[in-house]
Formats: structure tokens, sequence, C-alpha cells
């Protein structure tokens, strides 16, 4: 069953990414179902399932559906990309694909999901830290470093959220570090923010951005090793 999982997803990846130009795309967002390159892009992918599966016809079913539904699947998503935001609509585009992988593989071998792997208390452990590092993390430095919040106009040239999703990012590594006991990574990590951030203070003459920064590095620091100890002692207790 893996093996086909895979030969499906290689050929998936080769066709809508490897040999899929930045020129097809524009084109195919421009002309929809009069693009040329929409029909090239669907006998490229053809061609890649062809040789990912070494031109067994045994799967001509499932080829068919897959490059059917590809077709199906992305002409909708050329209709639909003024009316729903781009990133969501690229994630339903690579759902809905994988969803009818997984249908493929499912007509030519039997499988069962067990799904009480997903209630084992190490994995509900691990949702639940991640689910702190970032989620949770980002709620309560906002509530704590609010105090000393400057005015809206130190961050002027930033973009949008960049802080919330830089913090997520770095205490995200922070825990991953900590849990594959690599302690070391929170050094260099730490380093390299100092270097990107070095440009910025020593530009600046506001000591309170100086601390600013300093106070919500700390914090997301802090917050990020104490979750990673604490996933870390609980999941030897399990």
């Amino acid at each position: 069953m893996l093996e086909l999982v895979l030969k499906l997803f290689l050929a998936h990846i080769v066709g809508d990414f490897v040999f899929q130009p930045n020129k097809w795309v524009k084109s195919k967002e421009d002309k929809k179902y009069k693009s040329p390159y929409l029909y090239w892009h669907i006998l490229i992918h053809t061609i890649a399932l062809l040789i990912a599966l070494q031109f067994n016809f045994n799967y001509w079913l499932g080829i068919l559906i897959i490059v059917c539904s590809h077709y199906l699947i992305d002409l909708s998503k050329l209709y639909l990309i003024k009316k729903i935001n781009v990133r969501w609509l690229f994630l339903w585009d690579q759902l809905a694909h994988l969803m009818v992988i997984f249908g493929v593989v499912r007509i030519y071998e039997i499988y069962e999901v067990d799904v009480s792997i997903f209630y084992k208390p190490q994995l509900l452990l691990f949702i639940i830290a991640v689910l702190l590092v970032t989620i949770v993390a980002s709620i309560v430095m906002k509530l704590i470093i609010s105090k000393w919040e400057l005015n809206s106009n130190s961050n002027e040239m930033s973009l949008n959220d960049a802080g919330k999703y830089i913090g997520i990012l770095e205490r995200l590594f922070i825990f991953v570090f900590i849990i594959t006991n690599n302690w070391q990574g929170i050094g260099f990590l730490l380093a390299a923010k100092s270097v990107f951030r070095f440009g910025d203070l020593s530009r600046s003459e506001d000591r309170k951005l100086t601390e600013y920064i300093l106070i919500g590095t700390l914090f997301s620091f802090g917050l990020a090793i104490l979750v990673g100890m604490g996933y870390n002692y609980i999941l030897t207790t399990l």
C-alpha cells in the first residue's frame, strides 16, 4: 500500500510542481480552459503517472480517475482564484488531489485507518505542547508585553504580524531542539536572532525599542523552554 501511495505522490509532485513553469500558471489563470498549457500540464501529469507506475496498465482505472479529477480540480481552482484567498485555495487544491490519490489506492489495496492512534496520550501531549508554544504563547506574550507596548509608528516599516510569526517559529524551533535533546541549537538560534536584530538596534537610538525586543525575546524563549521541558517530563511518565 505504501509503495503505491509513494509512486502516485511522486507523480503528483513532479507533475504539479517540478514541470509546471510560472509561464504556464499565468497563462492558465488568464485564459482558464482556453489555455493550451492546462492540457500540457495534464499530459505531463499523465506521463509522470505512467512512469511512476512503470507503465503497468492494470492501474488504468486509477490513472484515468487521477487525470480526470486533476483536470476538474485545476479548472475549478482557476475560476475560484479571485473569489477565495490564494493561500487557502492552494491548500484545498492540494488536499483534494491527495484525497483522490488515497481514494485510488483504496481501489487496489485494502487498508484501514486506525483512529485510536489519534487518541494516544503521547500524540495528545505533543499536540497540546505545539499549541502551547504557538497560539497560546502568542496570546500570553501579547498580554504580558502589552504593558510596555511601543507606539504604532515604531513598527511602521515592519511587515504585518511579522513579529507574531517570527515568535511562533522561534518557539517551535526551541521546542524541537529541546525534545530532540539538542540544547546547543537554542544558542545558535539566539545568536542568529541577535545578528539580525543588531542592525536595527544599532541604527536606532530608541532605548525603549532595545528593551522591548529584549523582554520579548526572553519571554518567548522562556515559554518555549518551559513547555519543552514540561513535555519531556510528562512524556517520561506516560
